[in-house]
């Protein structure tokens, strides 16, 4: 089955995110926390992770590197109302997949949708 980690501090934006990928008929696993998500990305357990911005005072720009060392084939979604150009281009550097705001409207939530559509298919055609 198709698994994702879900790791935001803002609990309004988890739940949206979590409703959204349960709908869509994907696994789900949350967390606040950077050893939440350590543990989900050591375990090779999900094969998308989206991510807030920041949390447990980390900014995703310290630990993008960190997860891709430790799980290279992971998918990486920030979301995140985030748009200093400067960091958005670090962070595709760094190898996130994409980059989407914060879902709040219908239109955003479709993007989130097909966002993860899309990571789904690339993990799938990914014989690494």
């Amino acid at each position: 089955m198709q698994s994702v980690l879900i790791a935001d501090e803002n609990l309004d934006t988890r739940k949206v995110m979590t409703d959204l990928c349960i709908e869509a008929g994907y696994q789900v696993t949350v967390t606040t926390t950077t050893a939440g998500v350590l543990k989900g990305v050591l375990k090779k357990s999900s094969q998308v992770l989206l991510m807030g911005s920041s949390f447990d005072e980390l900014a995703a720009t310290e630990l993008v590197p960190l997860f891709r060392k430790c799980y290279r084939n992971l998918i990486i979604i920030l979301v995140s109302n985030e748009s200093s150009l400067p960091v958005i281009r670090k962070l595709r550097n760094e190898g996130i997949f994409y980059h989407l705001l914060k879902p709040v409207k219908s239109e955003d939530r479709e993007e989130l949708k097909q966002a993860l559509s899309c990571a789904f298919q690339i993990n799938k055609n990914c014989y690494c």
